[in-house]
């Protein structure tokens, strides 16, 4: 093995040229892999696990090359909730190892890594008039133990203010759509929430690539063993071996299909799409429980431009793994029942505008786990292998991606991690170039230090100020008015390389139904 250069932290500045991904920096990286080069790691997959390992590799001087069979965060990774939570459903059910993972994650993620697309999130747990006392203790001590947690971590109450109980009127009014009749009170707390979790793996992306790694998505790896895979370009053709020293298996829900040593018990979790108006436009989220399952809520999650997810399931996905799974009846019905039981008026099944879901890939094999149902079966995640062959990590959850990454490379090298401490791309500094003023305030939200740079965009095409899909054209345009310069940027900054890459990944137009179609004629324009 070469000498591992020293590790050392630099300031990507926005618009850092070794941070673009594009077709011209795609084809260099590809065309070095194929030609030979060898690298010390290479890293299979490219969602947000995946991602996290190339940035930690490449930050420790390691030589990194990562591929992805799609696009990034084609997987598991952008059907989340979008939320950096700290862990507070461990914390009740006596997952304590688990919730402080996560709590700890999110003060680094908050503070440190991507302030610019995480902000606090208020959430309330109603206390109806039915609810014993016994469970209004429970939720209390246990939101008040996630909170010591937050102040163990180190996360300032600036940041997320600690929770604090609310009187039944100032519930009913932060939430129109309860009962206010029943309302008691409720429990306020915060809670960290991702502008978008396809962002996130998009810049962890380019922060790895600032870092020195060769990325190439739309390449598909195969045969993966001591020595490196088997890589099939399925965007330009052709096929190559990749040479590496160690290959990590980052492939999540697909991890099982490429070793033989795992087995994953795939859960679903979905999701469904409301306008916020349906819920009154409130702009905090409500945890109503699960019946029958102390600790378990569905949750309404309102988004900054009017869309509000609700979720989520936690279902036994069979052993078909589809690219991309599908809500099923059952459990759209199931959390508009929760809903309707907790809601002044019901929301029927043709006010869903969308739904989305995503697969959990559960570690199966702890002792008596193959009969739990998944919502019972860890959150942990698993590492398996030695440096010099193939190291799979799969399992665990978003919010703690970065520790899985360090776990991984931890294996690697034994130069020290230094992610804890590494801005992502668009993160700190401060705007570069076109008056703040003049940015419009989504591109602020998105992309952070880099949003003045977005923006500049439409002086050589003012069109590019234009909405990607216009009001008039659909009912719910308005819920996703993203602009054409977003499209732009991902073409040229972020590795979109098709259609499907800006419609459903850099923007999330797949998530209210019909709107997706609308946006592809622009996204053809802006790929000739």
């Amino acid at each position: 093995m070469r000498p591992i250069a020293r590790p050392i932290i630099r300031p990507i500045s926005p618009g850092d040229q070794t941070s673009l991904l594009n077709r011209e920096r795609r084809t260099k990286d590809r065309d070095a892999l194929a030609n030979g080069e060898f690298v010390d790691v290479l890293v299979v997959g490219g969602g947000v696990t995946g991602t996290g390992v190339a940035l930690d590799a490449a930050t420790r001087g390691l030589s990194v090359a990562l591929v992805e069979a799609n696009d990034f965060a084609f997987g598991t990774s952008r059907w989340s909730s979008k939320l950096v939570h700290g862990g507070l459903r461990y914390l009740a059910g006596g997952h304590i190892n688990i919730a402080w993972e996560s709590a700890l994650e999110r003060s680094i993620l908050m503070q440190n890594v991507a302030p610019h697309l995480i902000r606090a999130l208020p959430q309330m747990v109603p206390e109806y008039d039915t609810t014993a006392r016994k469970y209004r203790t429970l939720t209390r001590v246990g939101l008040h133990g996630a909170d010591a947690m937050r102040k163990a971590s180190k996360l300032p109450g600036s940041r997320l203010a600690k929770p604090k109980h609310i009187s039944g009127p100032r519930a009913a009014a932060l939430a129109p759509s309860l009962p206010a009749e029943r309302i008691e009170g409720a429990m306020l707390l915060q809670d960290g929430q991702l502008e978008d979790d396809a962002r996130l793996v998009v810049a962890i992306a380019r922060t790895a690539a600032a870092y020195g790694a060769k990325i190439v998505t739309h390449a598909k790896a195969t045969d993966l063993g001591p020595g490196g895979a088997t890589i099939e370009d399925t965007l330009d053709g052709g096929t190559f071996q990749l040479n590496a020293r160690t290959v990590v298996n980052a492939t999540g829900i697909w991890a099982a299909q490429n070793d033989s040593r795992i087995s994953l018990n795939p859960s679903r979790g979905s999701h469904l799409v409301l306008a916020s108006s349906t819920l009154g436009d409130s702009n905090v989220g409500i945890a109503l429980p699960v019946p029958d399952h102390f600790g378990r809520y569905v949750f309404t999650m309102p988004q900054p431009d009017g869309l509000t997810y609700v979720g989520i399931t936690d279902v036994d996905a069979g052993t078909e793994i589809p690219d991309v799974p599908m809500a099923s009846e059952e459990e759209i019905q199931w959390i508009l029942d929760i809903l309707s039981d907790n809601l002044s008026k019901p929301i029927e099944r043709d006010q869903v505008i969308g739904t989305y879901a995503g697969l959990r890939p559960l570690v199966a094999g702890g002792e008596g786990e193959d009969a739990k149902s998944s919502a019972d079966i860890s959150r942990e995640h698993l590492v398996l292998g030695e440096a010099g062959g193939v190291i799979t990590v799969t399992g665990g959850k978003l919010t703690t991606y970065r520790k899985m990454a360090q776990d991984t490379v931890d294996k690697i090298t034994d130069k020290p991690c230094l992610t804890k401490k590494i801005p992502l791309v668009g993160a700190g500094g401060s705007l570069a170039g076109t008056s703040v003023a003049d940015i419009p305030a989504r591109l602020k939200r998105r992309y952070g230090t880099e949003a003045s740079l977005v923006s500049a965009l439409s002086d050589r095409d003012p069109s590019l100020l234009e909405p990607i899909v216009a009001s008039d054209l659909a009912e719910y345009a308005h819920l996703v008015p993203a602009l054409k310069v977003e499209f732009a940027w991902a073409v040229e900054a972020e590795g979109a390389m098709t259609v499907e890459d800006l419609v459903e990944r850099r923007v999330r137009f797949n998530m209210v139904d019909g709107l997706a179609d609308l946006a592809i004629p622009v996204a053809e324009s802006l790929l000739d």
